[in-house]
């Protein structure tokens, strides 16, 4: 289960490591090496909001997983196939099919969860899932220009044919996730007929009425979400030739600070989510990963320290707002609009990473990496503000967004306590209205079926029936 996005999410930085080869060998530009990313990102503005109705209601789980994970194989293909046939237009197909896969294969990966695990050992597998992604990350970061390298030495020269070699060995992975869902398809059919178990569904209810119901709270908490991974992935996308042209470094060292952010979320994620889990108060722990993160943009913009430094502080800042933002949204809409709130999260967010992805690269073409740091800067600020706005907004409508985890525990053990008595009292007046109703015995049966008949029945049987029901209610 955990390594059934491993491929997925290799593949998914694949244009960073290799942004120098893809853009030397290709010929393009830093905007069209960043559409790219652009082209994975557009599909799931939409997609967001039917994974889970695909899966629930089309496909199931099983078959749901089969078919995205195809998506992920064929679009890798195609993208390698582009490069290939030195075809950059294919390219960017292979990227939109696979975008058709990537994001809606992570739901059902977490449906799965859900299914498997509901009740016990959830958060931790939720935890695993999200360390395993972020290998898959740091794997692809720190092997690829290598495999180029061997790939590049065996056929003697540089060039599409090296590139596209390459993409298609680093597809191998897709493959791999691909065996993964087919097998864990076979092991969910078999628990369904010896554990009697249902296939998993997402629980998701997609309607886009509630959106006009969502409160400003929650419009804040989009900001924020947009904003912050505006700065963040766009940022790694090209993080590799920044380090090598500011700093220095090697291919290899470059690489290597590039993918210490998901290297250091693979463990610390499952971490700070018990952390805010055992602490609460949200809002402050997205406010320290967002100044944090404002910290090490402009270490990277405006200092010569060592990029460690800032990269460090951006892998915890990065894990820390992931675990207290996103659960935020379940304590600002009602249960049956969680569906809904999710989905326009993710599909505002695939918006802002597509249209930023594509911002990067022409202001890096045309204005060079200092504006270009200044421009991530410029995200975190408005995300910054967003957080302070929330505070405040949380604040004045007594909302319960920055509650201690004690409190919050507190205050929903008198709502269940007050649900509780309400519910037994719901039940005694039923058994009281039950008491007061006057029991048939067997004459006023028979007397009743004979009516129905059509059957005549003697004056003195209507009234001695009349006198048994008012008997029945005095008692």
């Amino acid at each position: 289960m955990c390594f059934l996005g491993f491929g997925s999410y290799f593949c998914y930085d694949n244009p960073a490591a290799l942004q120098t080869q893809v853009q030397r060998d290709m010929k393009v530009n830093t905007a069209q090496f960043m559409a790219l990313y652009a082209w994975y990102s557009w599909p799931n503005v939409v997609l967001c909001f039917f994974g889970g109705f695909l899966i629930d209601r089309v496909f199931g789980i099983r078959l749901g997983t089969i078919i995205f994970s195809i998506f992920v194989c064929v679009g890798q293909v195609i993208f390698a196939l582009g490069a290939l046939l030195n075809t950059f237009w294919l390219m960017d197909m292979g990227r939109f099919i696979f975008g058709i896969g990537g994001e809606s294969l992570a739901v059902a990966q977490n449906t799965y969860a859900v299914s498997w695990f509901k009740g016990k050992e959830l958060n931790l597998v939720f935890g695993l899932q999200l360390s395993m992604a972020r290998i898959g990350s740091t794997v692809n970061m720190n092997i690829m220009g290598w495999i180029y390298s061997r790939v590049r030495d065996l056929l003697g020269y540089a060039g599409p044919s090296t590139l596209g070699l390459t993409l298609m060995i680093g597809g191998i992975t897709c493959l791999f996730s691909l065996t993964c869902a087919l097998i864990l398809a076979y092991l969910d059919k078999r628990a369904e007929k010896l554990l009697s178990k249902e296939q998993g569904k997402t629980g998701e209810v997609i309607k886009l009425t509630d959106v006009k119901d969502f409160s400003l709270s929650l419009w804040l908490i989009f900001v924020i979400c947009v904003c912050y991974y505006a700065a963040v992935f766009p940022f790694i996308g090209l993080g590799k030739v920044f380090f090598i042209e500011k700093f220095k470094f090697s291919s290899e060292e470059a690489s290597a600070i590039n993918s210490i952010v998901y290297i250091i979320s693979a463990p610390m994620s499952p971490v700070f989510g018990l952390l805010v889990d055992k602490l609460g108060k949200n809002i402050i722990w997205v406010l320290c990963a967002v100044v944090t993160t404002l910290a090490s943009h402009i270490m990277l913009a405006f200092t010569f320290w060592n990029p460690w430094i800032a990269m460090c502080l951006l892998g915890v800042a990065y894990s820390l707002l992931a675990c207290a933002l996103w659960p935020m949204v379940a304590f600002v809409v009602p249960e049956h609009q969680l569906g809904t709130a999710y989905g326009f999260m993710q599909s505002i967010q695939n918006l802002g990473l597509a249209i930023i992805a594509i911002a990067a690269g022409m202001i890096l073409d045309t204005r060079g990496y200092l504006f270009l740091e200044v421009f991530f800067s410029a995200c975190v600020c408005l995300s910054l503000i967003a957080v302070v706005m929330l505070y405040f907004v949380n604040h004045l409508t007594g909302g319960d967004l920055n509650w201690s985890a004690k409190k919050r525990e507190k205050l929903e053990k008198v709502a269940a306590t007050e649900a509780e008595e309400q519910e037994r009292l719901r039940r005694q007046n039923e058994d009281d209205l039950a008491k007061l109703q006057p029991k048939a015995d067997d004459f006023s049966l028979r007397n009743k079926y004979l009516s129905k008949l059509g059957a005549q029945l003697p004056d003195n049987y209507s009234s001695c029936l009349s006198t048994m029901l008012h008997r029945s209610v005095l008692k």
